[in-house]
C-alpha cells in the first residue's frame, strides 16, 4: 500500500541517488520503453467473467478453496462494483488475504540514508536540466497538476519521475488502494481475519542508488506523456475490470509498477512479493473451508505468476469462466 507517508517515503529514498552532471539533458531521442516483469500472460487464464461484478478465479485442494479476486494496480479512489458475489464468499471465510503491495522506508535506519536523504534538494528544479521542447511540456503538466518547480528539486529524473507519476495519481484520483481498502474495512466488520504484508525498502537502498540515470530518464518520459495522456485508459479499465472484463482491465497503466521494477533491485523485490502471496494463499488451503485473497491482476495472471506457482504446487487453479 502506497500511501502517501509510504509514497513520501520513496521519494526520499528515490531523490537519493547520485547527481548527474548539471548541464541541461538532451532530448531523449527514440528508444526501448521499460519492460514490463509481467508482461506476458498465460492465455488460458485470461478469461472473461461469467457471475455478475469482477472476475474471481479459483485456487482448491481437496477440502479448501481460496477465492481469488484479480484487482487494478490503478484505478479510480472509491470505485464502484457489484459487491454480491464477495459479500456472500466473504461470510464464514476463514481468512482474507489483501495484496502484498505495502512498502515503507525506515529513514532513520542508517547515517547513509540520512546523508543521502539530505540531498533531495540538491541541483535546483529538475526542469532547469530538460531540453526546450521537454521542459514545455512538463512545465505545461506540472502547471495543470498545481504544483510549482520547486516540487521537483532534484539532478535525478527517475525521482522527478516517480514524484510526477504520483501527484498526476492525486490530482487525477486514482489509486493502488481501492478495492483492497474497502475489503479490510468489510472483512473487518464481519470479523474475519485479514492477513497483509509490508515490504522495507531500507535493504534495497544499495540497489537503488547504482540504479543508472539513463534508465531514470526512460521512467521520467513514460511518465510524462502518460500525465499529458490524462487517466483515460485507467478509467476505461476500472469499468472493464467491474464488468469482469479481464482483457480490458488488463489494458490499465503500470508505468509506476514498471519504473519500481528497473530499480535495482527492482526484480528480486518483484519476485520475493509474487512468491509470498502464492506461499500466503498455499497457507490458506490448509485449513478446511474457503478463504478469499486479493492479488494485482498482472503479477496473478503472468507467466510465474502467483497461479502458474499455485498450480505447479499441485494445487487445481480454475478460471472465472468455470464458475
Amino acid at each position: 500500500m502506497l500511501n502517501r507517508l509510504a509514497s513520501l517515503a520513496a521519494i526520499l529514498v528515490l531523490a537519493a541517488l547520485p547527481a548527474a552532471a548539471q548541464a541541461p539533458l538532451a532530448p531523449t531521442p527514440p528508444r526501448p520503453t521499460i519492460d514490463d516483469p509481467d508482461a506476458t500472460l498465460v492465455e488460458e487464464l485470461v478469461v472473461h467473467g461469467r457471475l455478475p461484478g469482477p472476475a474471481w478465479w479459483r485456487v482448491s485442494d481437496a477440502d479448501t478453496t481460496v477465492y481469488v479476486l484479480g484487482v487494478p494496480s490503478l484505478a479510480p479512489k472509491r470505485m464502484e462494483w457489484d459487491r454480491a458475489i464477495f459479500e456472500r464468499r466473504l461470510k464464514g471465510a476463514n481468512v482474507v488475504i489483501l495484496p502484498f503491495v505495502n512498502v515503507r522506508a525506515k529513514v532513520g535506519g542508517s547515517l547513509g540514508t540520512a546523508f543521502n536523504l539530505m540531498r533531495l534538494k540538491a541541483g535546483g528544479p529538475f526542469e532547469q536540466r530538460l531540453d526546450a521542447g521537454t521542459r514545455a511540456r512538463f512545465v505545461a503538466v506540472r502547471n495543470r497538476l498545481g504544483q510549482d518547480a520547486r516540487r521537483y528539486d532534484t539532478n535525478n529524473p527517475l525521482a522527478a519521475g516517480v514524484q510526477l507519476a504520483i501527484d498526476y495519481r492525486d490530482r487525477s484520483q486514482l489509486t493502488n488502494m481501492d478495492p483492497a481498502k474497502l475489503v479490510r474495512l468489510l472483512a473487518q466488520r464481519k470479523g474475519v481475519k485479514v492477513i497483509e504484508k509490508s515490504y522495507d525498502l531500507g535493504p534495497q537502498l544499495g540497489g537503488i542508488l547504482r540504479t543508472p540515470a539513463s534508465t531514470g530518464r526512460i521512467c521520467f518520459d513514460e511518465v510524462l506523456a502518460q500525465a499529458e495522456a490524462g487517466p483515460g485508459v485507467t478509467l476505461a479499465a476500472a469499468r472493464a475490470w467491474a464488468q469482469g472484463d479481464v482483457e480490458g482491465a488488463l489494458q490499465n497503466e503500470r508505468t509506476y509498477e514498471r519504473c519500481l521494477a528497473v530499480i535495482s533491485g527492482g526484480r528480486s523485490y518483484d519476485e520475493r512479493t509474487k512468491a509470498d502471496e502464492a506461499a500466503a494463499i498455499a497457507g490458506a488451503l490448509k485449513t478446511p473451508g474457503h478463504a478469499i485473497a486479493l492479488v494485482p491482476l498482472r503479477p496473478l495472471l503472468a507467466q510465474n505468476g502467483v497461479l502458474e506457482r499455485l498450480r505447479a504446487q499441485g494445487f487445481t487453479v480454475k478460471t472465472p469462466g468455470e464458475e
